[in-house]
């Protein structure tokens, strides 16, 4: 695995270990159990995870990922830790990179945002670079149901237009916070908004992400 979807993906682990089954997370109704059977099942049943985008499948991943909740906590925490199996296209250090910084990353502070005492993260630069590289390849898909005009900028100006429309909002903030928003976090993210005080509402409700 390559270094940074390998250090967020033990990072996870250890907050989840530390949480425990039952606490929240910021993924709806989740709970840290439900949370680590979402990620085996990603990475080890691709015949079930593929339900998250194909609706006709929706039932079986609901099915597969409950089958794999009922697991001892400790499995699905050490499942995680040692990654997928040697036949998984996760398995592949390029794709596992690609496919799972981020995922790993939003997931990591799914956990921790939802914590009463959380505090915000420094990324070092380098990583806090890659994540806004995947976030500027993925914001058309990830601001696509976004009722307003949406942009996304850095602190040092750099942008990348995630909805094209009218009135439009500007979320300025770094790399990691703006990937939250983006991702349907909109509330525990770490940003400023630029806009139209309705406009701004509609965005912080809107189902924004994949």
């Amino acid at each position: 695995m390559s270094t940074h979807a390998k250090r967020e993906r033990l990072l996870l682990a250890d907050l989840l270990e530390s949480a425990g089954p039952e606490a929240p997370t910021l993924c709806e109704n989740w709970s840290a159990r439900d949370l680590a059977a979402h990620v085996v099942v990603r990475e080890r049943r691709a015949d079930a995870a593929a339900g998250v985008l194909v609706k006709p499948l929706a039932a079986r991943l609901q099915r597969v990922q409950a089958e794999f909740a009922a697991k001892p906590y400790e499995e699905l925490i050490q499942l995680i830790r040692t990654g997928p199996p040697r036949m998984s296209p996760f398995a592949l250090k390029q794709l596992d990179e690609v496919s799972n910084t981020v995922e790993f990353y939003v997931h990591t502070e799914d956990v921790r945002r939802a914590q009463p005492d959380w505090s915000a993260r420094e990324l070092d630069p380098v990583f806090a670079d890659a994540l806004w590289s995947r976030l500027e390849r993925m914001a058309r898909v990830l601001g696509r149901k976004s009722p307003v005009g949406l942009v996304l900028r850095r602190p040092d100006g750099r942008t990348a237009v995630a909805h094209r429309g009218t009135p439009v909002v500007t979320v300025v903030g770094e790399p990691g916070e703006l990937t939250m928003f983006a991702f349907g976090r909109q509330e525990a993210a770490d940003v400023a908004l630029d806009g139209d005080k309705e406009a701004i509402d509609r965005l912080l409700t809107a189902k924004l992400g994949v």
